[in-house]
């Protein structure tokens, strides 16, 4: 029978946490006491057990043994104690529990604090602290490490001969390297205490077995005391190397010809493998290596929890960006930029001149797009200004968008037409409200401007009959890039664009906050100097609050700065067109739109005041933005995180598809066990052995882990492939749809992704056979192709990739069953198995997600649909190729592995 991979079993990781020994569980009741003494505020749990070296007197004294107990926040706390305990598990089973806690208490906690403070403090001359559990993990990795060395005491790659002892100093210098805040000097020292400790150098200072045993004798600490270890009860020793040594020559005495090979390993262990010039009837107990381990069925029951701890690590580490440690304030890197540094002037006057262009505004409202934009022009023109339109007209969704866009340009008198920046005020703004005064102040700022003789580069002033579709189809054009049916061409250019700016205010009275819209086309962004100079010129300057994703009432809590990153999440993640200033990012041209909101005492000239500020920021730009952050997310206007430091939440995520997936390839790849036979001949089959010699070492491996089973690779990969290409057909569907059936055609697909994946199963098994081999293969491909993609598309939409991770997660988990006996015959998965997987898969797919979300959120799917129809034609959205084409074809394998019709 080959070993299935086993899906993620509670009861498996309830049974080895209750087996824990005693000391293991106290070291963890501690390290959670003080972590849940560190939330309240009255007492500094840090700053009183951890190890700081100026702090260290007689009377503190007790920080040498606190501060591996000592941990800064639940992340920490976390990942020490996942790398701790299957160590001091295996420590303690090997030495007892008494003299762990003796150790552990004295020499393996106060040594390493000793070095460190000797090195930090006498010769460094610093005070950094030192704390967590991280430094006993480093100890027992030296421990392990001289152990392996003593065994075996080299492991090959390619040519090269690289002795084991060396493994505790790779893994510390990749955990200094990828984490940050590591201690490289106190990860050393403990190290170096391991070291010693396995080179038997420190065992002056370990209580004699005498002594230990009289008094676990004299208090009866093995019948008091539940998963207590005595000194007799450990697992190492004289014992173990006795039965080790009989069970090899019981199994040598059943295979005459490897009678001699395997009587000469003496006590060697039967897996384990030997240097045949160091074969002797007193050979010492060898270690198992990697061609041993390899094989070695219980590592494919790793993988499933594995998946789940990077998942739930992947939360967390989402979960804690807001905070102040993992969380930065925002600066401007573009010195030339200097925000703020001038003093403005339009103001005064000024009000007449909007009160004006307001009034000419209102005269052309309710008329056609011809004729407003005709009077724009007459507008830009008595400014002194070189103006033109340009019409345009899409189709999507079965709906028209047509209109008349009127801009025009003034040239800097102090450039060479070789840049340019832009002012945009849409006629409509994206709520279908008239943006009255917005397009009269950016009418105002350009008569304001044409008076001004510092601009070194080229002002466009841009009013579109949109928000959405005219933004688009101007800068397409602008760049040549546009569809001459569909869209004209523009008569009038300038330079390339370096920054837009976007003004939005639909209503009359005076506003009390400045919301700033920035999210691009597929969660594209703009430099955050950009963004970071709006804010400064806003609030520094003008003394405007700024808001962001619609968080009118923000008090930079915990809570508030979630929901923010959050909503900028679902934002970036669906990618749609959040404003004007979205059509310019895809074409790597800076935009943000300036919105007014709420009632207050700034009027539109102080929102004409922050264009003139910004874009006299705009004007010292001596090139293209590029010194700050192109990827970040938001979680308040002063407060970012950039890419390096949230980008591993979404690859955690997706790694763990390709972990499970590289598990089912070797699971593939194991030989299925007979059942024709007696039960006899059965095992006398399992007890065959060989010898195996690689790289100068030998390996006695049972005969049956050593059959090779050709994998049937073409209908898994046929019908993956099949899946992913069957992705276009919705795509096409939801794309060319009209809008007043898009919402049918949603909850019909919904309905089909019940039945669709029952009669997929028919038909193949109608076709052929699907075994439990074909199965595991089916699943490897699809994980592997989806965490391939998540982990591509990470780098491109954090969010995007984040969320669809999330939703497709139950794949990992669902598909081949423990109880599969035989990879040569059809999977038998139970009834109860298969009502689960089923409710769970349904109610994630797609369709059913969609419409949950646009219940939720209250938002009609068919006006949604139609949204992302348009995006598809018109700006070039791509989450429809993700969801279709990438999470869809995912789901529908998965569905189909755990199909009751198989």
């Amino acid at each position: 029978m080959a070993p299935s991979l086993p899906s993620l079993d509670v009861r498996r990781l309830r049974s080895y946490i209750f087996r824990l020994p005693l000391f293991t569980r106290v070291v963890l009741v501690f390290i959670g006491i003080f972590w849940l003494l560190e939330l309240q505020q009255v007492w500094d749990v840090v700053q009183w057990g951890s190890l700081i070296p100026k702090e260290i007197t007689l009377g503190t004294m007790y920080r040498l043994n606190t501060y591996p107990l000592i941990h800064r926040g639940f992340l920490h706390a976390l990942l020490n104690t996942l790398a701790l305990v299957p160590l001091l598990e295996r420590f303690e089973a090997d030495h007892g529990t008494l003299l762990t806690g003796a150790m552990f208490v004295g020499p393996l906690s106060t040594l390493p604090a000793a070095g460190y403070l000797l090195i930090e403090r006498g010769i460094l001359r610093q005070n950094a602290a030192l704390l967590g559990a991280s430094i006993w993990v480093f100890v027992l990795l030296g421990v392990e490490g001289m152990k392996a060395f003593k065994s075996n005491p080299y492991f090959s790659i390619s040519t090269y001969r690289i002795p084991t002892w060396t493994t505790p100093l790779v893994i510390l210098l990749f955990t200094t390297a990828l984490i940050p805040g590591t201690s490289l000097l106190g990860h050393l020292c403990s190290v170096g205490v391991g070291y010693i400790y396995g080179l038997g150098y420190l065992k002056i200072l370990a209580p004699p077995e005498k002594v230990l045993r009289w008094i676990e004798g004299k208090l009866n600490l093995l019948g008091r005391l539940p998963h207590y270890v005595s000194i007799d009860q450990k697992t190492s020793g004289t014992e173990v190397a006795v039965q080790a040594y009989f069970t090899c020559v019981g199994n040598a005495s059943r295979e005459s010809n490897l009678h001699n090979e395997i009587i000469a390993l003496g006590p060697a262990r039967c897996s384990a493998t030997f240097n045949p010039r160091e074969r002797s009837e007193s050979a010492e107990i060898e270690a198992p290596t990697i061609l041993a381990l390899r094989r070695d069925p219980r590592l494919l029951k790793i993988p499933p929890y594995l998946s789940a701890v990077l998942i739930f690590i992947g939360v967390v580490w989402l979960l804690l960006l807001p905070l102040n440690g993992y969380s930065r304030h925002t600066y401007i890197s573009e010195n030339a930029l200097l925000p703020g540094q001038v003093h403005t002037y339009f103001g005064g006057s000024e009000q007449n001149v909007f009160n004006a262009y307001k009034h000419e505004v209102q005269a052309v409202i309710g008329k056609g797009h011809e004729e407003t934009a005709a009077k724009l022009k007459e507008i830009f023109r008595s400014i002194g200004m070189k103006a033109a339109t340009q019409k345009y007209e899409y189709h999507a969704a079965g709906n028209t968008f047509s209109g008349e866009n009127a801009y025009a340009v003034l040239h800097a008198p102090r450039g060479d037409a070789t840049e340019a920046i832009v002012l945009v005020a849409a006629w409509k703004n994206m709520d279908g409200e008239l943006n009255e005064s917005g397009v009269a102040l950016a009418l105002s700022l350009a008569r304001y401007f044409k008076r001004w003789s510092l601009w070194s580069k080229d002002i466009i002033v841009l009013i579109t009959s949109d928000s959405k579709a005219g933004p688009q189809a101007w800068v397409d054009a602008y760049h040549d890039e546009h569809s001459p049916s569909s869209v004209a061409s523009l008569p009038l250019k300038s330079g390339a664009l370096q920054g837009v700016v976007v003004i939005d205010k639909a209503f009359h009275h005076k506003f009390g906050s400045l919301h700033i819209v920035y999210d691009g086309v597929n969660g594209q962004l703009p430099n955050l100097d950009l963004f970071n100079s709006a804010v400064h010129i806003a609030s520094g300057q003008m003394g405007i609050d700024v808001v962001l994703q619609r968080m009118w009432k923000h008090h930079d809590s915990y809570r508030h700065r979630l929901q923010t990153m959050l909503r900028g999440m679902v934002s970036q993640g669906l990618g749609h067109t959040s404003g004007p200033h979205s059509s310019f990012i895809p074409y790597h041209v800076d935009a943000l739109t300036l919105q007014a909101v709420g009632d207050g005492w700034h009027d539109e000239l102080a929102l004409g005041r922050c264009v003139e500020s910004t874009f006299r920021s705009l004007n010292n730009l001596l090139e293209h933005f590029h010194q700050s952050f192109f990827f970040y997310l938001l979680m308040q206007a002063q407060r970012f995180v950039s890419i390096g430091t949230y980008l591993p939440s979404a690859m955690l995520v997706a790694v763990n598809f390709t972990i499970m997936a590289i598990a089912l390839w070797i699971l593939s790849g194991r030989p299925p066990k007979r059942k024709e036979g007696s039960v006899t001949a059965q095992k006398a089959e399992e007890q065959k052995v060989e010898v195996v010699e690689k790289d100068g070492m030998v390996a006695v491996i049972p005969t049956k882990d050593l059959a090779i089973v050709e994998r049937q690779l073409f209908l898994p990969i046929v019908l993956v492939v099949s899946a992913h290409f069957l992705g276009a057909i919705p795509l096409y569907i939801f794309n060319n749809t009209r809008q007043e059936i898009l919402s049918q055609i949603l909850l019909f697909s919904a309905l089909v992704n019940v039945f669709l994946p029952m009669l997929l199963a028919i038909l193949i098994s109608g076709y052929t056979t699907l075994s439990s081999h074909r199965l595991i293969l089916l699943q490897c491909f699809s994980l592997l192709l989806l965490g391939m993609f998540l982990a591509t598309l990470a780098t491109l939409n954090f969010s995007l990739a984040f969320l669809v991770g999330l939703l497709a997660a139950p794949l990992t988990f669902s598909g081949v069953p423990m109880g599969a006996e035989n990879v040569d015959t059809p999977l038998e998965i139970s009834l109860r198995r298969k009502v689960v997987c089923n409710v769970v898969l349904h109610l994630l797919s797609p369709p059913v997600v969609v419409l949950a979300l646009c219940k939720i959120f209250g938002v009609d799917a068919g006006a949604m649909l139609a949204e992302a129809a348009f995006g598809w034609k018109v700006s070039g959205l791509r989450t429809q190729v993700v969801v279709c084409c990438v999470w869809w074809p995912a789901w529908l394998v998965g569905a189909v592995i755990v199909s009751p019709m198989l």
